[in-house]
């Protein structure tokens, strides 16, 4: 799914491009480690960080969703809202969800997005690792909060 502005920029991901995960809906949603250097081409236009500190400022709007490596969301309406954000965005924008490494906490990030999207709660850690990275989702406690999500 690619729109393009009146110049002819792509707004979105391009499918296939390292580290973005097509939702059943096929939208586009980038994840990454900001331990990783940055990929060559596109920039987002919207970035979620999932750090359990401050991170450093973006070129690009951002948001930061205090999140402990390894641990959960310290608000958990807030990030319901903050990845229903990154749901909506990701219709028209290239949206990028990040952690330090790209898996546990970006993992569960996405595939609660993917919950939004239509993913049964009970399939998206298995959605995410086959379409996005067969490590993401580290721990039992992550893997709940995904089942969890919507209720």
């Amino acid at each position: 799914m690619t729109t393009s502005g009146t110049s002819g920029e792509t707004r979105t991901w391009e499918s296939g491009a390292p580290g973005v995960l097509r939702l059943p809906s096929g939208r586009l949603v980038r994840g990454r480690g900001l331990r990783h250097p940055l990929p060559a081409g596109d920039v987002p236009g919207f970035g979620v960080y999932l750090l359990g500190k401050r991170p450093p400022e973006m070129d690009w709007e951002s948001r930061w969703l205090a999140w402990p490596d390894f641990r959960l969301p310290g608000d958990r309406e807030l990030a319901r809202e903050v990845l229903r954000e990154v749901w909506e965005r990701s219709a028209g924008e290239r949206v990028e969800v990040a952690c330090g490494g790209g898996r546990g906490r970006t993992g569960t990030a996405l595939a609660c997005v993917a919950v939004l999207d239509g993913v049964p709660a009970a399939q998206a850690v298995s959605y995410v690792r086959e379409h996005y990275d067969r490590h993401a989702v580290e721990t039992p406690w992550q893997r709940r909060y995904v089942r969890r999500f919507t209720r």
